[in-house]
This record gives structure tokens, C-alpha cells and sequence, in this order.
């Protein structure tokens, strides 16, 4: 009897939800997680559901900032276009992940889906109004944006510090985190992004990817099950390499 309890309170607490909440799997990693079921209507009135599919454009880099996004389903590329014409993927975000929000009146960066993605997009002024009656929204704004700031400086990190082979295993490893922190198992790794995104993401070529790839699947350190599917054959091997301990 006594583990039956907290089941029928979670079974009472989720019933009490606004319909777009109640079967979102990703609300409670969401900005949206601070708010109680009563404080949650309130947000659902200035909220509308978009289902993107693969390479739909969520913002153009520029386009004034209008709306803010949770990401329920799916994954996103988040990239820069240089002067030059070349690409620069500053991320890829995944269910539970907030995007959009910009200290400007336009947005700083392009997002385009990878995969059929769902989003909740909130009109930016009307949040700015829900977060004024609800400052534990400010709370938990503040959090993600610290978590996009540490991942900014572990990109940089990538960037300038480490060879082809360590960029490429830690950015396996930290993936193999985000899935984790989903709630989905830390293997196999999913790749929804293509060779050409992750070359941009890590600064190198879309040859050298490849060719790292196959270097590291020669060692037995990785499986290919298929393009999207990385198989971590030595996780503990690859976690020394990450963290340039190899």
C-alpha cells in the first residue's frame, strides 16, 4: 500500500494539467517545470503547438525576436552564418530545451529542425507578462541560461584546445549525457545531425570527420550500428580521451 501513495498523488497532479502540458513528455526539463498545474493555464493562454519537419526554419538570424520556444520533440541546429559564406552550428537542442531568448529585438542566431521537431511558442511580450506575475519563471530562465553558457565554453573549449579525435569523442560523450538527462539510455549515441553539421559544429572537415570516425572504429572504441547510431564499445577508453587524459 505504502508505494501506491505517490503514484495516485503524480496520477492527481498530472490529471489537473492544461491539455497541451498534461502529455508533454519533455515539461518537466522545460522552463515551464517552476509553474504549478493553476500557474501552467495561465502560460497555456498565450502558448500555440508548431510541428516543424526535418529542415523546417524556426528564425532566421536578424528576423526581430518576436517568439520564444520550447522544444517538446525532436532535435534543432542552432548556427551563424560568416561574412565569408561559411557556417558556424553553435548547438543542437533537444526536447526540454528553451531557445530564442535574446537580450536584442532580434534574434542572433538562425534555428532550423533536424527532425520533425515540436515546439511551444510563446509570443515574447506576453511571456515578459506571465514572467512579471510568476518570477520563479525569472528563477528558471536563469538556470538554463547558465547551462548555455557552460555549453558555449565547452564548444570553445573544443575549438582551440583539442585535437580532431578529442572533438569529435567528447562531443559523442556529451550527447550520450543529454540522452541521460532525458530520461532515454546513455547508448547507442543518436546522430539526427549529418557529418557536414557536426564538421561545423567542431570546426573541422567533413573529410576529417569521417576519416576520424573510421580511426576510431578501427581501435574498437566505437561501433557504427548506421549513420545515426553510435555504439560506445569502450566508454571508459573514450572518457579518458575526452577529457585528455590519453
Amino acid at each position: 500500500m505504502a508505494s501506491a501513495e505517490p503514484l495516485r498523488v503524480v496520477a492527481q497532479r498530472l490529471g489537473s494539467l492544461p491539455p497541451p502540458c498534461a502529455h508533454c513528455d519533455a515539461r518537466e526539463r522545460n522552463f515551464c517545470a517552476a509553474l504549478d498545474p493553476a500557474e501552467l493555464a495561465e502560460l497555456a493562454k498565450v502558448m500555440t503547438e508548431a510541428t516543424l519537419p526535418p529542415g523546417g526554419v524556426l528564425f532566421h538570424e536578424g528576423a526581430p525576436a518576436d517568439y520564444v520556444m520550447n522544444v517538446t520533440d525532436g532535435a534543432v541546429k542552432l548556427f551563424k552564418l560568416l561574412g565569408d559564406g561559411r557556417r558556424q552550428i553553435l548547438g543542437f537542442r533537444f526536447a526540454g530545451d528553451f531557445i530564442g531568448l535574446s537580450a536584442g529585438a532580434d534574434y542572433s542566431y538562425s534555428a532550423e529542425s533536424l527532425t520533425e521537431a515540436k515546439l511551444c511558442r510563446f509570443p515574447r511580450r506576453k511571456l515578459d507578462a506571465v514572467r512579471e506575475r510568476f518570477p520563479q519563471l525569472d528563477r528558471r530562465l536563469l538556470s538554463l541560461s547558465i547551462d548555455e553558457l557552460t555549453a558555449a565554453q565547452e564548444q570553445l573549449l573544443l575549438l582551440g584546445r583539442k585535437t580532431a579525435e578529442e572533438r569529435l569523442v567528447s562531443f559523442l560523450i556529451l550527447l550520450s549525457q543529454g540522452q541521460v538527462r532525458r530520461g532515454q539510455t546513455a547508448d547507442p549515441v543518436v546522430l539526427p545531425m549529418t557529418r557536414s553539421d557536426i564538421a561545423d559544429y567542431l570546426g573541422l572537415t567533413i573529410e576529417t570527420v569521417s576519416r576520424t570516425f573510421s580511426a576510431l572504429k578501427k581501435k574498437g572504441l566505437i561501433e557504427l550500428q548506421d549513420t545515426t547510431h553510435i555504439h560506445l564499445v569502450d566508454r571508459d577508453r573514450l572518457e579518458e580521451m575526452a577529457s585528455g587524459l590519453a
